[in-house]
């Protein structure tokens, strides 16, 4: 038996970021990964549809690994999976709503069949190696969420998940507080709690006060036909929505893919409940008056391919917004997405849409704990060290000034960062080092095949244009056979400028012949000689810096 046994906590991301969150627990033998998610990408990153985490460091120490452990569904905690179970196939433990979520996505993968789903409940536990998972029932704007305490050679080690403190939840019950004590009595050696919040003072409101605000809002309305957008995991929201058009007397079409696959998984697996006779397909909306149709649909962060926002430019196929409708957007904007939001917003009032959003009505609230909750469970718990995670660094750092509030220590509060070893034992915590981390792009079907000399090509070439120069010499490049012809992408509009290109044509020519002249031959060479004299003459004549691309071929 080990006299001191140390236990290794590394972030592979939800730190300083939102989403994309993954955490491993380590221990001499063993290894638990925590949650598998993916990040959206950002206005720099052109062209890239996920991100997700670097596991080069989990596939190095692949057959340590005795499992995945998934606190919720949400595409920040589940998102990577089907990427990240293809280097390493191991077993997944999670909800039964978290695991509905998990098949659809490994479906689309062709992998439901080469991986074990485990179902849990709340207060299972699951023997991991040395290290056992501890399932702690919580609330969150999706049903069936989680903590974990892991319990480990080092001690008991808490992670909350992503969580608020809901006392009247929609469905289910109400977040476990007595275990949450119980392990507090017990000596939690290490509490990691979600951040999302920590900014916001006071308690974050319950999910029931938005069913309130739909309540309001379908008797205010009753001769339109209503549109909500809300996030499609968000299954009390939909559940709520359906309960207020049973009563009104409505007819609810759900528009948008991951709307659609989300609402049927929760539909079978029983975690919505709705009348046959309220559902009816989004085909099927142009037999009913308009009065008597609510359609929810995904969009609600004015994402480009959403629903909402084709239907805010004309585009969706089914829906047609007209003079008269109600559009609710039911989301906060995710920071970045203000103006995305904004836009669609007001493409919707130009089409003669009555919306309602956050600002003017509550529908929305959020699913993270705000500082009155993070500080209960700080105090609840009573960690020996505490590690605030899932945030920017301004969460963390707002989080780690409530935890010395309530009386830690500011020595046991660590501020960590994605890839650094926060080393456990049960004496003392300190940071020992750091693994490879970082962010793998998903660009289409590739996987990591887009780094940042990509990206920052493609912002050149966003930013500035591209100028193609074409060049044919003869054979042993003797002479310049043919061109130099100019082709001008995103740069200027040639026809305009031709004198510009005319001289752009004549640099290329000379530059050739000089270095044909003085018996170069090597392609590389000249290449970088006609771009760097044409980039030149391009930055004094215009003040723009092109990406320049010489052509040359041999005949």
């Amino acid at each position: 038996m080990v006299k001191n046994p140390k236990i290794k906590v590394i972030p592979l991301g939800g730190l300083n970021e939102i989403g994309k969150n993954l955490t491993v627990i380590e221990s001499s033998k063993d290894i638990v990964v925590l949650d598998c998610g993916i990040a959206f990408p950002d206005e720099e990153m052109l062209g890239v549809d996920l991100v997700i985490p670097d596991i080069s460091y989990l596939v190095k120490n692949k057959k340590k690994v005795r499992g995945i452990v998934l606190t919720h569904g949400h595409e920040d905690h589940i998102g990577a999976l089907p990427y990240v179970l293809k280097d390493i196939n191991v077993p997944v433990f999670g909800t039964k709503l978290t695991l509905g979520l998990v098949e659809c996505k490994l479906k689309e993968h062709n992998l439901l069949s080469k991986v074990k789903l485990n179902k849990v409940v709340p207060g299972d536990r699951v023997k991991l190696g040395e290290i056992t998972a501890e399932f702690i029932r919580t609330n969150h704007s999706i049903a069936d969420a989680v903590a974990i305490a892991f319990h480990t050679p080092a001690g008991i080690i808490l992670h909350t998940g992503d969580f608020k403190i809901d006392s009247t939840p929609v469905t289910g019950d109400m977040i476990d507080l007595a275990r949450f004590g119980e392990l507090g009595k017990q000596g939690v050696t290490l509490l990691m709690s979600d951040s999302t919040n920590a900014e916001r003072p006071g308690y974050t409101m319950s999910e029931k006060t938005v069913g309130e605000a739909f309540d309001n809002i379908f008797k205010d309305h009753t001769k339109s036909r209503l549109i909500i957008a809300t996030f499609a995991s968000n299954i009390h929201r939909v559940q709520q929505i359906i309960d207020a058009a049973a009563k009104y007397g409505r007819k609810v079409a759900v528009s948008g893919r991951s709307m659609e696959n989300v609402v049927r998984v929760a539909m079978e697996l029983g975690y919505i409940k709705a009348n046959k006779n309220v559902m009816i397909e989004i085909d099927d909306i142009k037999k009913y008056n308009k009065e008597h149709v609510v359609i929810i649909t995904t969009g609600s962060q004015g994402e480009p391919m959403s629903a909402l926002y084709r239907m805010a430019y004309s585009d969706h196929r089914k829906v047609e917004i007209k003079a008269g409708d109600v559009v609710v957007v039911s989301a906060n904007p995710i920071p970045g997405n203000e103006k995305s939001i904004s836009k669609v917003i007001n493409e919707l009032f130009r089409k003669g849409a009555d919306v309602i959003y956050e600002a003017l009505m509550d529908v929305h609230v959020s699913g993270h704990a705000c500082q009155e909750e993070l500080k209960l469970i700080l105090g609840i718990v009573k960690p020996k060290y505490f590690m605030p995670v899932h945030g920017e660094y301004r969460h963390l750092m707002c989080h780690a000034q409530l935890a010395q509030k309530i009386g830690i220590p500011k020595s046991n509060v660590f501020i960590s960062q994605i890839g650094k070893i926060l080393e456990v034992t049960k004496e003392k915590v300190k940071f020992n080092g750091s693994v490879s981390s970082g962010r793998i792009f998903v660009d289409g079907l590739g996987v990591g095949d887009v780094g940042n000399i990509v990206l920052r090509d493609r912002k050149h070439l966003s930013q500035d244009g591209l100028i193609v120069i074409v060049v044919t010499v003869s054979h042993n490049i003797t002479e310049v056979v043919a061109g130099p012809d100019v082709i001008s992408r995103g740069f200027v509009y040639v026809r305009e400028s031709e004198d510009l290109m005319d001289n752009v044509k004549n640099i290329a020519k000379e530059t050739m012949e000089k270095c044909i002249a003085e018996g170069i031959k090597d392609w590389s060479s000249l290449k970088n000689e006609v771009r760097s004299n044409v980039f030149s003459y391009l930055s004094h004549a215009t003040k723009r810096h092109p990406m320049i691309l010489p052509v040359i071929m041999e005949v």
